[in-house]
């Protein structure tokens, strides 16, 4: 789920990018305000390469294939590292295996990293519901996991469909989309539950990860 170069209009990359840059900086001047902004960057160093080997990970829903995304995982265990660590993801996605493209890649950042922002503030805000409770865990790593992509599934579907170039078969480019998009919907239902049970896991072997440093009960 990546938009490849050549296919929106330079007015749309060059939004990307900006709106690429803003969130970038202000991911960084979060980070920065911390009381060691380089503690984590093994962490997210880790998920980075995560995050790029999922992408190489197929999951045919014929009459296409997809793969899982792991932003609403990024954007919960990194926070504000997310962002940063989803371009830079990105980048090599499209350099060594060319998923996506480099004129493209502010865009894409867009459609992967604001949704994992999402998560990151939703679970941030959950975290007096879920604590004591594993399956209250569980259920918000639901949402957040199949939301994430959702989101992502979303804005992929609305940008390329609203901005499809006239030198092709617009009917049949709007098809292909729908078709691609709606085969994500399994994809985000498994999404979901593969959240919902590594959250479970990570509480009960590293709980820092999750910012949750009491038992969660049954």
């Amino acid at each position: 789920m990546h938009v490849p170069d050549g296919i929106l209009p330079g007015s749309i990359v060059i939004s990307g990018y900006a709106v690429t840059g803003f969130a970038a900086y202000f991911s960084l001047r979060n980070i920065n305000k911390k009381e060691n902004p380089r503690e984590d960057i093994p962490k997210a160093s880790i998920l980075t390469a995560a995050f790029l080997v999922a992408s190489l990970i197929h999951v045919p829903i014929p009459p296409v294939s997809v793969h899982l995304a792991l932003n609403g995982i990024m954007g919960v265990l990194l926070g504000f590292y997310a962002f940063p660590a989803i371009i830079i993801s990105l980048f090599f996605q499209a350099v060594l295996f060319g998923h996506g493209g480099l004129t493209t890649l502010g865009i894409n950042s867009v459609i992967l990293g604001l949704p994992a922002f999402v998560s990151f503030f939703i679970y941030n805000n959950s975290k007096s519901f879920v604590k004591h409770n594993r399956f209250r865990l569980g259920f918000v790593g639901f949402v957040v996991g199949g939301l994430a992509l959702g989101l992502s599934v979303l804005m992929f579907f609305l940008i390329l469909v609203n901005f499809i170039p006239a030198n092709i078969d617009v009917v049949a480019e709007k098809q292909a989309i729908f078709t691609l998009s709606i085969a994500h919907i399994p994809l985000v239902i498994i999404e979901g539950i593969f959240t919902a049970f590594l959250f479970i896991y990570l509480k009960k072997v590293q709980p820092k990860l999750m910012g949750l440093n009491e038992k969660v009960s049954n």
